[in-house]
This record gives structure tokens, sequence and C-alpha cells, in this order.
């Protein structure tokens, strides 16, 4: 027998006898390193704080398939979702063979396995072992994404193709991936094009018109996914891709219709039906959108990644419709229940504000305008969408040292991404020429202090102090060509000095070609070139540039 007594696992189940049955079945082939979780909640904090090779959950989490609470498989989704687990981790399904049959085939995120109840121990103890042999197979490519060795782990994936030939597709997928995450569309797209060629796999069609989408080729993305679908009507995924590619075509309307569609098969993700209530509310479809938020805020209550946008997006389309007593109501429950949250507090004042504004109280409407602008500093994680909206809302109520504060906090902010030129445009379509010139100049100024401050860095010998410093410095002003030339050269300067870096040498590239469009006919150009090409032979790699 197989030796498991290095390998962990945790039992996700609210029956204590259950649980310690499946103990003792797992202690039968000398697993003992074993630890419990009686809900999804419980599950998810253990997860945040430890690995483990292996979960064993159970379907039914105590709420059956209400809308009411998450099952097994949403615990799941939401495991994938936020990276609390890894492809490593072996994730087995136990359920009764009527939810097996309903499950199974719109699932959104398949586990590894599923163990149909009820099961004797030699079931159990099977599949685990095929688990563990499959990912044996596997480990060595899993342990370098692990560590963020991208180029190693394809190294150790196409040889293990050639020598595993059970496995060869499987590989192959992992192999496509690998080139997906480093931006390397043509080679990913070449291998679901051979794997097509053999078999029309779900999950290859799935990959090729992502990497259509990626490399904005939205029509091709669109075909293929309607391929996919065409073959597989209870292909979720693809549905989520295709409404994207949708709105990317500017066509919301077909958007909307897709994730109705999709909603009708699969009704319990709640990011699929919050993008539904979006794109419903931005069609007009207030019926639509006030259906799936409601659901959204339901259906998150007994998740761990609950959103207090949620709350915003349903008051929002509330007030449209003209509802306040449920608008209020919705705005009670989120102060009942995410009570102490910085974000939540954001949400509830923003969302009060709606109200108020609707209901000519504009001055409290203020009030509390400016509470959720001076909260922002305090919060982590809301959205552009939701923070731009509050800028805006500053400026139509005159209060422009709070919109001009919300909007430099996303500047600074660098999970945002917002960009000089997009900030200055958020004042100039509110018609405020004179915001729009005094924040351009602001930020202009901290730009070029982070320019003075690389140059010091870098005359230091702190080359990655350097390099981090101008990345800032990009993600505020991405097309300022002195920033561009900084950052490109600092990474050189880098790369040069202390030694390959693929994550590094690929942002090198991009800034090169990126400065390529915008000057390349300037001598400065052309030495940033050759200093590029000396680095790269410097390690022993083909020049491209």
């Amino acid at each position: 027998m197989q030796d498991y007594a290095e390998l962990s696992v945790l039992l996700v189940d609210p029956n204590q006898g259950m649980r310690a049955s499946l103990r003792n079945m797992l202690n039968q082939s000398g697993i003992t390193r074993i630890d419990d979780a009686v809900s999804s909640g419980t599950a998810i904090r253990q997860l945040g704080k430890k690995d483990y090779d292996i979960v064993l959950c159970e379907y039914d989490l105590g709420s059956g398939s209400s809308d009411n609470g998450q099952d097994g498989q949403q615990l799941l989704e939401d495991l994938r979702h936020h990276k609390l687990i890894g492809p490593w981790t072996i994730f087995i399904m136990l359920t009764s063979e009527g939810v097996y049959g309903k499950v199974v085939s719109a699932a959104e995120l398949l586990p590894t396995d599923y163990v149909l109840k009820p099961f004797k121990v030699e079931v159990l103890l099977q599949r685990i072992a095929r688990a563990v042999t499959r990912r044996s197979a596997f480990l060595p490519v899993y342990e370098q994404i692990r560590h963020g060795n991208l180029r190693d782990a394809l190294t150790i994936a196409s040889a293990g193709e050639l020598h595993n030939p059970r496995h060869a597709a499987e590989f192959a997928r992992l192999r496509a991936e690998l080139h997906f995450d480093q931006g390397q569309l043509a080679e990913a797209e070449l291998i679901y094009h051979g794997i097509l060629v053999a078999r029309p796999l779900g999950w290859a069609y799935l990959g090729l018109a992502r990497c259509q989408h990626a490399a904005q080729r939205y029509d091709d993305a669109q075909a293929t996914l309607e391929r996919l679908i065409n073959l597989n009507p209870k292909y979720m995924a693809a549905y989520d891709l295709l409404a994207l590619t949708h709105e990317a075509l500017g066509q919301a309307v077909q958007a909307k219709k897709v994730l109705e569609e999709a909603v009708a098969i699969s009704p319990h993700t709640v990011r699929r039906l919050r993008h539904l209530g979006t794109v419903a509310y931005e069609t007009g479809d207030i019926n639509v959108a006030e259906k799936a938020f409601k659901q959204v805020v339901t259906k998150a209550k007994h998740s761990q990644f609950r959103d207090p946008e949620d709350h915003v997006k349903l008051v929002r389309v509330l007030v449209k419709k003209g509802d306040i007593n449920q608008a209020t109501v919705t705005i009670h429950d989120l102060e009942r229940t995410m009570r102490g949250n910085a974000n939540a507090e954001v949400c509830r004042a923003l969302s009060s504000a709606l109200v108020l504004d609707v209901t000519g109280n504009g001055s409290m409407a203020a009030k509390e305008l400016s509470s959720a602008a001076a909260g922002v500093v305090l919060t982590k994680g809301l959205s552009n969408s939701l923070r731009l909206d509050l800028a805006q809302s500053c400026i139509k109520h005159n209060l422009d040292d709070d919109a001009i504060g919300v909007v430099i906090d996303m500047v600074n902010d660098g999970a945002s991404h917002l960009s000089t030129e997009e900030a200055v445009e958020v004042f100039e379509l509110a018609g405020r020429h004179d915001l729009a010139r005094g924040i351009g100049m602001q930020i202009s100024h901290q730009v070029d202090e982070m320019l003075e401050s690389a140059a010091a860095l870098l005359d230091q010998g702190d080359h990655r102090g350097a390099v981090s410093t101008l990345n800032l410095a990009l993600r505020k002003s991405p097309s300022n060509g002195p920033v561009l030339y900084a950052a490109a050269n600092a990474i050189l300067r880098q790369l040069y000095e202390l030694g390959w870096e693929a994550p590094l040498g690929q942002q090198a590239g991009m800034l090169i070609e990126r400065l390529r469009r915008i000057d390349g006919d300037a001598p400065q150009f052309g030495s940033l070139l050759q200093h590029y090409s000396a680095t790269q032979r410097k390690y022993g790699i083909s020049t491209t540039a």
C-alpha cells in the first residue's frame, strides 16, 4: 500500500458523525493529519491559515440546495476564485447520486472527483489513491508554478507531455495556460489548435477563445465560443466569456441575453448574477437588474467574500425604479450585517446619499458623500467604478476637495491603475476644466519627484528600489515618454547587474515595444535597443527586439 502518512486532509462536513466516520476511513490508509471544518466559513478560515493536500467536502453544507445558503460547489468556486487552493490541491466532493446528476453538468469548476453516497471505505480510498497518483505526475510543474518559476514549469510540462502519454493532453493544457499567463498568446493558441485537431475538447475551445479575446480578435472569439456552446450548452464559462466579448464589441443587449441564458441554466453563481445585474442596469432593463442584484445580496450573505458594493448597486437600481422603501431596507441590511467594515461604511454613506438626493435632501446627501470620500483612504479593494461614481457625485454637489481626494487616492493606489489622463478626464467630463488642470499638474509634479528619486536610487546602486519607484510612476503616467525611457533603462540596468529575471525581462520588452510605436525613430530609442540586446546576449537569450 502506498504511504500516505505525510498527506494532510481537511474534512468539510457539518455532521459530526460523518466527520468521525471519514476520519476512521482515512486512518485505515495511514492518513492521520486531519482537521475538521463544520461550514464553508470555517473551511475558508482554515485554508487561509495553512495548505492541505486533500479537501473532502460534503456537498450539502447545511442549507441543502436552497437559494439561501452556500453548498460545496459554491465553496469550491470561492476557493478557486480567491486562490485559497492551488491546482495541486485534491478536492473531492461527497454527494448523493441525485444531487450529482444536477450539479456536474453545469458545474462552474469541477472538483478532482466526486464520491457518491453511500460509499464504502474501499471506494473512498481508491478515489484518493487515483487522485494522488495523478497529482504526482503534475507535482513538479505545480511546484514551479507555486514559486513563480513559469519558464521552468513550461520546460517540465513539455517533458511530461512527451514521457507521460496517458496525461499528454493535460500537460498540453498546462503548457498553453503557462504561455497565456506569460502573455505568449500565439504560442498558447497554437497548442489549443493542435489539441482541437485531435479532439473537440471544451476546455481547448475555451482556451482558444481566451487567447483570441486577449488579442482583441473579438469576432474570432465570438465564433469559437458559439461553437463551444453548440457542442456543450452547459459549458458555463463559455457564456461568461461570450458576454464579455459582446461587451467588447459594444453589444450590451446581446451580452445581457447571453447572461440571462447562463443564469437560467446555472442560477447560483454570484459573480455571474452580479455581471447580469450590471449589464441589465446599463441597458435600462431595471426589472432584470433588480432581480439579479437581489439574488446577489441574498446568496452572498453566506459567503466569506461578500461585497458591500452589491448593496450600493441594488440601492441604485431601486432608486432608479422609485422604490425608496426597499432602498432604505437594503441600506439597513448593509448596516446590520457588515458593521465595522471600512468598505461597508463608504458603501452605506454612498447609498444613503443616493436616497437622500432623490428625496430632495441635498444638504444631507452632501454630508454623506463627504463622509464617504473621507473614508475611502481606509478601505481596501473598492472598485474603480464605485470610487469614480463617488467622485462624480462629489463634483455634482460642489465638493471639489472631496472629489480631488478620491481621484488622487485612486492614482496613488497601484491596484486601481488609474492614469493621469483618466483622472483628468473625470473632471473634464463634468465640465470642470479648472479642476482637471489642477489635478493634472498635481500628478505631474508627483511623477517628476519619482523620476528624481529613482535617479538618486540608481546613483546609490539601489536598482530594485529605482525600478519599484518607476513602476509606480508608470502606473500614474503610462504614456509619459521620459517615464517609459527611465523605467526601461532602470530595468535593463538591474537585469545586467543583478541577473536575468524573466518577468522583468518581459516587462522591458513590453516597454520597448511601446516606445517603438511612439518614438521608434529617436536616437534615444536606438541606444535603449542596444542596451536591451546587450543584456540578452550576456545571459544567452536570443535577441528579438
